[in-house]
């Protein structure tokens, strides 16, 4: 083999090997909210805000296998959610956007170590202090993991609002994206007002369980998309 085929040869390797993570980078977010839904599934209904100590015990008692599996995936699935914005910001630095991306890298930190604190939390209390009599502070820590996932919706709508501006200003996304991410950042920072005692609007409340994070996870699908679409990365892999 001459020296300019053997050079070749790597050159093409080379190119397939940043394809390939490139494509499974890119991918990521799609990956992220398969596993999401599944651990949710897994994980079941975490008690309300000011739930009775029986349900409580019931809850990290009799469902601890379940809650701690579930920790295992979610915690997991994390690096699903860096990777992907990993793959954001490689393409908008790749678009001259790469402010938006840095700003997109700040936010998914952020998200990512609140999202482990909400995880660590029901963990802690299935596996040892939920079972210890202590129905205060188990009642207090549950009523803790749903105040920080109402904080967490300001650091998730910051993420959605640097991948929506980014892919705009870099012509990835047409207007009409543009407008729904806009309307799906309005909507997710809502959930950090959801502070009411009881219902809809409460920290536990539908609003804060179901439809703040449907919204982030139909966002990132509809990124995901339209990362898989667009040229690849020069550099980045």
């Amino acid at each position: 083999m001459s020296t300019t085929t053997a050079a070749t040869a790597s050159s093409a390797g080379a190119s397939d090997t940043r394809a390939f993570w490139e494509r499974l980078w890119r991918s990521a977010g799609i990956q992220f909210v398969g596993f999401s839904i599944i651990t949710y599934a897994i994980y079941g209904n975490q008690p309300q805000v000011g739930a009775p100590a029986d349900a409580l015990a019931a809850f990290y008692g009799g469902h601890r296998t379940r809650i701690l599996i579930a920790a295992f995936f979610a915690s997991l699935n994390m690096l699903n959610l860096l990777w992907f914005v990993a793959a954001l910001r490689t393409t908008l630095a790749d678009a001259g956007q790469d402010g938006w991306g840095a700003a997109a890298t700040a936010s998914s930190t952020v998200v990512g170590v609140v999202l482990l604190l909400i995880i660590a939390i029901p963990a802690a209390l299935a596996s040892s202090i939920a079972g210890s009599g202590n129905s205060g502070l188990t009642s207090g820590l549950n009523d803790l993991a749903w105040a920080v996932f109402v904080l967490s919706s300001l650091p998730r709508a910051m993420l959605i609002m640097s991948g929506s501006f980014g892919l705009w200003r870099a012509g990835l996304i047409s207007n009409a994206l543009f407008a729904a991410g806009v309307g799906a950042l309005v909507l997710v920072l809502l959930g950090g007002s959801t502070w009411l005692s009881g219902g809809f609007w409460s920290p536990s409340g539908a609003y804060s369980r179901f439809v703040s994070p449907a919204i982030l996870l139909a966002w990132i699908v509809v990124v995901s998309r339209a990362l898989t679409r667009s040229p690849a990365s020069h550099a980045g892999w």
